[in-house]
């Protein structure tokens, strides 16, 4: 009991620390998949591997968390990803053709809301795997181009 307490309370002054920096915080919602898109990754891994992806991409704007925090003090946005269609590539072609064709690719739907709920992003872009990696790990190479996708978004998006 005495370490939950411990930690609940660890958290609330981590996250009203992170708040008095100034940066925006946005928390990354679990990753899902449409209805009838199977998809082999594990995609309650691949959200915390786009937090700490977008972390090294836009850490200097925002603050990207998994949970919302306790007693949001500051500007605080919400991303939702959704995983629209999944393909798994083509071994053959990769490796008759090369230079980047029979990739995996997956359709992505995401969205960027404020603390009242209005949408302040909203898109719909496919990404495909690194060039050089296929189904590496539980959420295959995913994990590196979506976040990077989203960052772009976000920076055009120039979200304060």
């Amino acid at each position: 009991m005495k370490r939950c307490v411990c930690l609940v309370a660890a958290l609330a002054l981590s996250t009203a620390g992170l708040l008095s920096q100034g940066k925006a915080v946005m928390v990354v919602q679990p990753v899902t998949a449409a209805p009838g898109v199977e998809v082999p990754y594990d995609l309650s891994q691949l959200q915390a591997q786009l937090v700490a992806e977008l972390r090294v991409m836009l850490g200097k704007q925002f603050e990207f968390v998994a949970e919302p925090p306790a007693a949001p003090q500051g500007t605080v946005y919400t991303l939702d990803v959704r995983i629209t269609g999944w393909r798994p590539g083509n071994a053959a072609k990769r490796l008759l053709i090369g230079l980047g064709s029979g990739r995996e690719a997956s359709d992505i739907d995401y969205r960027v809301t404020d603390s009242a709920g209005r949408q302040v992003l909203e898109r719909h872009d496919t990404v495909r795997t690194n060039f050089f990696s296929q189904g590496a790990g539980s959420t295959g190479t995913l994990g590196h181009p979506v976040a990077q996708k989203v960052a772009d978004r976000i920076k055009n998006a120039k979200l304060k």
